[in-house]
């Protein structure tokens, strides 16, 4: 009996956003050592050695994560020349979160301006949320406050991934916009999908943690989010810490289309002198954290 071959699904017959996912993740956009930071940083049985080992197979990315390691942000009294003091200093998160901020950076590194957009000003947008989300749930006296940077970090990686692996048709977002719409709105239209369904579908495939992939897809509208409390809390951070950044000019492409609900701020108990606050304390991060955003 011949057993049947199921072929393949052509891509062209796939509805949009699974064919888009579906070219991410075959040209794998993060480089497989990026990947493998990220699994021996969720593992609970993986330490130091085996996340040394993970970075010794990328001589260039382990070199951007110790220039890093050894910028004005970390303050480190004696200069760290390898991979074993950075990971003592540091600690598996961090580390995760610089070589992920290494790997996702290079997706910046070219690429033209479309209108108001422009690559480097969106990775001032993914660096800053991510700083301030961290400067929130610090000050929240939150436990995970490394993944809450991560998730700010990457909240909007659908939107390059759009750029990368859409462009024609990002390009017809990008040219719809009018100060009218929301970014999701414009997209659903011209894509039929968006930015945060693109990216949660990514950063599952990569296996970012839950509270990474939450904040992807509900960045935007938190309360539509259904998680353990601590999860939510991190999207909650997120969500506030896009409002901040867009407000003060950090914006993704370019417009001011964040559109937020008080309700957040009231479940995170912050007040309006609180976001004042914040806000100021961005500057100083920023300013401290200046590597991260030529990394």
């Amino acid at each position: 009996m011949t057993r049947a071959v199921i072929s393949p699904v052509p891509s062209s017959s796939l509805p949009p956003l699974d064919r888009v996912a579906r070219r991410v993740n075959e040209i794998s956009t993060l480089p497989a050592v990026a990947l493998k930071v990220v699994e021996v940083a969720n593992d609970p049985d993986s330490g130091a050695a085996e996340m040394k080992a993970v970075m010794e197979s990328d001589a260039a990315l382990a070199a951007r994560v110790l220039r890093c390691v050894n910028s004005s942000a970390y303050a480190v009294r004696t200069r760290i020349t390898n991979l074993q003091q950075a990971i003592a200093y540091l600690g598996l998160k961090q580390i995760r979160n610089l070589a992920i901020t290494a790997s996702v950076g290079e997706l910046f590194k070219a690429g033209d301006n479309i209108l108001t957009y422009s690559r480097p000003g969106l990775w001032k947008h993914f660096v800053s949320v991510g700083l301030c989300a961290r400067l929130i749930a610090m000050r929240l006296r939150m436990a995970e406050f490394e993944d809450i940077f991560l998730a700010g970090l990457l909240h909007d990686i659908g939107i390059i991934l759009e750029d990368e692996h859409d462009h024609q048709n990002f390009v017809r977002v990008i040219s719809s916009l009018d100060g009218q719409q929301s970014l999701t709105e414009a997209e659903r239209e011209h894509l039929s999908y968006d930015h945060t369904q693109l990216g949660r579908r990514i950063a599952e495939a990569w296996g970012f943690p839950e509270t990474v992939q939450a904040a992807i897809r509900f960045h935007h509208n938190s309360q539509a989010y259904r998680g353990t409390a601590a999860e939510t809390d991190g999207v909650r951070c997120v969500e506030v810490a896009n409002l901040i950044c867009t407000l003060k000019g950090f914006t993704s492409v370019g417009h001011k289309l964040v559109r937020f609900s008080p309700h957040v701020l009231s479940h995170l108990s912050l007040t309006k002198e609180d976001i004042a606050i914040l806000a100021e304390d961005l500057d100083a991060a920023v300013s401290t954290n200046a590597g991260l955003f030529s990394i």
